[in-house]
């Protein structure tokens, strides 16, 4: 009898904690959509590396990412990033 090959889904891959992790951060374009998320990672003491900050604007000017690298300590600490990033009402999805 053959073995089913391994689904990718079963064995997510181990994140060891604290780590440099790549986030973007999507919403509505606006003057301070950046100044929102950074107020965010502040207030939540989420260090993250000055130099990685960059903010993309969709194709047609509608959205923007703000694309960073944070210092994750936790499963825990990026649920509760998210979550208050969603808080703000401005964010629409966080990667």
């Amino acid at each position: 009898m053959q073995q089913a090959p391994n689904n990718p889904n079963d064995n997510p891959p181990k994140i060891e904690f604290p780590c440099h992790f790549p986030i973007k951060v999507m919403g509505e374009a606006a003057p301070d959509f950046k100044a929102c998320v950074l107020d965010v990672l502040v207030e939540s003491e989420t260090s993250y590396l000055h130099e990685t900050v960059s903010v993309v604007d969709s194709k047609n000017g509608r959205f923007q990412s703000v694309r960073i690298t944070i210092e994750a300590q936790s499963a825990g600490h990026l649920s509760s990033l998210h979550e208050a990033l969603k808080a703000t009402g401005r964010v629409q999805m966080v990667l």
